[in-house]
This record gives C-alpha cells, structure tokens and sequence, in this order.
C-alpha cells in the first residue's frame, strides 16, 4: 500500500510538471525585448510559434475558447492571433465594432486562461489613426493586466511610408504605454509587411518591448527576404513574423513546403518567433480546414487540409 501511494504521488507530481511546462505564460512569464531577441522574465531567448485565426467578419465561428483549447492543447500552440478585420468586409471592427469584440475577446480570454500568448491584431491596409488609438486604448485597459497579451497595431500596411508608420506606431504606442507599462508591442513595415530593411535603418527610438513584424508566403517570397530579414536582425532589429503561409502570396496556388521550411530553418537560426495564416475554411491554398470541420476542433485528419497538417506538424515538432 506504501509503495502505491508513493507511486501515485510520484505520478500525480509528474502530471503536475507536465501541466505547467504545457502552459507557457507559467513557463516564460513576462516577455521582454533584449537587443534583437525576445525573452522571457528571466532574459532567456524565447521563439513563440503558433497559428493566426482568419479574419474575424468571415470566419467568426472559430473565434471561440474551444477552437483556442484545440490549437493550444492538439496542435501544440504556444501563442494564437486573433485577426480582427478592421475595414473592408461587411461585420468590420470600423462599420461593428461590437460584433467584433464579441468575436476577439472569447479568444483573448481563452489564451489567457489556456496559459498561451495571444495576439491582437488591427487586421488592417490603411492608416486609421484615431480608431486606432481608442481601440488599443480599451484593450490596454482591460486586458493589459496580462503578461499573455501582444498587441500588433497595424497588419500589413500597402502605401505607407516608414515615416508615417513611425508616426502612427509612436501615438499607438504612448497611448498603450498609458495603461499597459510593459506588454510586447508588434509593428509593421511598409508593402506589405516586407520592407523589414527600411525600418532597421530607422527603427523606432524612445521605446521598449516593441518588435517590428515580417510576413511571408513561402511559395512566392525567397531567399532575397530571407537574406533581407537576417540582415535586419543582425543590424540588432527585433524581428517577430507575425504571418506567413506555406502558399503563393495571394494565399492560394502552389503549396511549397521546401521553401517553407528554409523558412523555418533560418528564422529557428535567428530564433525569431511565428505564426502560420490561418484558421479558416476558405476555398484558398493557406486555409487549414474544409468547411465541414466544427468551429471547436478537435479536428480529425480528414477535416483539415493539406496546409493545416504542415502547420501542425511544424508547431508539434518544434514546440515540444
């Protein structure tokens, strides 16, 4: 009876290791920008890898705590990016705002409960400054508590300058920094989300714990960015790929794991964290799932696509 109980404590501890290594946030605490690498509370080198949710107005049914549950605890996720879709299509955050913080925060409240980082992404093309501002303003103050929460304030901006988006970054930045003294921060480059050349001439100055985001599709962008985003971060810029997608950059077309994985190689080298696009069940190449899958999850081999079982495997092979 003695040696039963010893084993059953001994694998109750176990259990209770494995828990907490499984959670994240416990694990890494406090993120923190150092020079070019994100840490942990402590300062050691941290790389994030997780998977981006579609936009919110075209796929609101996978903005849920169990969809978050299934990519944190199946797909091995360590961080997931709510992307609310800020113009464009019809249920936007600038024509609804209230359906869209229906969508994003059961997800933002998932992550945080899941013990995983969770990203808040102004899923937008064009500068709209002061809807900005209130929009990171309210999450900071509600959510900014939370070592789990990123906030990324500008995806993928077209025709802006550098200049501009330095403006741009610098009042979203002072107005988070208001209620929210340490959180990590992504911003943007121009075209794209490409130009990570341009800001590393002229970063940000008076400001910590921000990181400038790179996006890629490995089927249309090659070495050339590679090359171009190494060259960045050993200038000393913080690089986090807060998107990218084993597909044509249209996110459809040719799937090209070869290149994908060069991908993974340098960034894991460089130890810059990412994120795969997306969640979605879309009749598109980078769409994970087909249409009959739940907006819950788990999700059987037979309901995710081509691009979702790559993403998965990367994220259980290297989030171990």
């Amino acid at each position: 009876m003695k040696r039963f109980l010893i084993a059953l404590t001994l694998c109750a501890l176990y259990c209770s290791l494995c828990v907490a290594q499984s959670k994240p946030v416990k694990q890494w605490g406090q993120l923190q920008v150092r020079g070019a690498q994100l840490c942990d509370q402590q300062g050691n080198p941290v790389v994030l890898r997780g998977v981006s949710l579609g936009w919110h107005n075209i796929w609101p049914r996978f903005y849920n705590k169990k969809a978050v549950r299934t990519l944190h605890r199946d797909w091995n996720a360590t961080v997931v990016r709510a992307a609310m879709g800020v113009t464009t299509v019809e249920d936007n955050y600038l024509d609804n705002p209230q359906f869209a913080l229906q969508c994003i925060e059961p997800v933002i409240k998932a992550a945080i409960k899941e013990g995983i980082y969770v990203i808040i992404d102004w899923h937008a093309h064009e500068m709209h400054t002061q809807k900005a501002k209130e929009f990171f303003s309210q999450m900071a103050q509600k959510y900014g508590k939370y070592p789990n929460v990123i906030y990324e304030l500008y995806n993928e901006p077209i025709e802006d300058t550098w200049e501009s988006l330095k403006q741009y970054a610098s009042e979203i930045i002072t107005e988070i920094r208001r209620f929210d003294p340490d959180n990590i921060i992504l911003m943007g480059c121009p075209h794209w989300d490409q130009d990570i050349h341009l800001v590393a001439e002229s970063p940000l100055t008076g400001v910590s714990n921000v990181m400038y985001t790179l996006h890629f599709y490995a089927s249309t962008h090659k070495e050339y960015l590679r090359d171009r985003m190494e060259e960045a971060a050993k200038r000393g810029l913080p690089i986090f790929v807060s998107e990218s997608g084993v597909t044509e950059a249209s996110g459809n077309g040719k799937i090209d794991p070869e290149s994908q994985q060069l991908w993974i190689d340098r960034m894991e080298k460089l130890k810059i964290s990412w994120i795969c696009w997306s969640i979605s069940d879309k009749d598109e190449s980078c769409s994970m799932l087909l249409p009959r899958a739940t907006a819950t999850g788990p999700w059987a081999d037979d309901v995710i696509k081509r691009s979702g079982k790559l993403t998965r495997g990367y994220l259980q092979k290297y989030n171990k």
